[in-house]
């Protein structure tokens, strides 16, 4: 870092804006370290080195490590969430029905198999680190069901999706595509994100005996 840019990343920030981006460099340089040493093994001091800051300038932004990590989450989950939106406005132009929900389903697998130590640590891991970390997850996957319970409403009105309770359906929608994406993680069974992508959208919409094998 140059002596100019380290002499104004060690001074507190005192605009909003000046603060807005002192914590999205934070956050940027947590995300980092927190998928390269796991949660209990990263230190503030940790956090700092990486942000350029001072340790103790952390703490202008953030009470305890704790405070921070959720924040992270939040933020990974809003730009998840975004990042679905977009697809889903994207393919909601296409005039196929179902295109929404493929979309919906491909940008899933597509986040979660761009950076997969991060979704390892705030999406999996998060629920061994306590209970405050375990009801946060849960009330990021409840927005999650908002979402998709919307998109099943639309598609059942279509005549896409079965009728049924929607929140079931929703909730039994975003457990299957999380859970495969989580299965990535670790393994792609040999499938790639669109083959993937492709067998679940037939599962949710025809079933296991319609979907049959899923494609090489």
């Amino acid at each position: 870092m140059a002596p100019r840019e380290a002499s104004k990343a060690m001074r507190r920030a005192v605009s909003e804006e000046d603060k807005a981006s002192r914590r999205q460099d934070i956050l940027s340089a947590a995300k980092q370290v927190f998928a390269e040493k796991g949660y209990h093994a990263t230190t503030i001091a940790d956090i700092a080195a990486a942000a350029g800051l001072s340790y103790g300038s952390i703490y202008w932004y953030y009470e305890s490590k704790e405070a921070l990590f959720h924040e992270l989450m939040s933020a990974e989950a809003a730009s998840l969430r975004q990042h679905l939106a977009e697809a889903v406005a994207g393919a909601s132009r296409a005039g196929d029905p179902a295109a929404p929900l493929a979309a919906a389903v491909g940008a899933t697998i597509e986040f979660y198999d761009a950076d997969r130590a991060l979704v390892k640590l705030l999406f999996r891991d998060a629920f061994a680190l306590g209970h405050s970390f375990e009801r946060h997850l849960a009330e990021i996957h409840g927005s999650f069901v908002d979402d998709t319970e919307r998109l099943v409403s639309v598609l059942q009105r279509q005549g896409v999706l079965s009728p049924g309770p929607t929140r079931v359906i929703a909730y039994a929608v975003t457990s299957l595509i999380g859970q495969m994406a989580h299965r990535r993680l670790v393994t792609d069974d040999g499938l790639s994100a669109e083959s993937l992508s492709r067998f679940l959208v037939e599962l949710v919409l025809h079933g296991l005996g319609r979907a049959g094998a899923p494609p090489a």
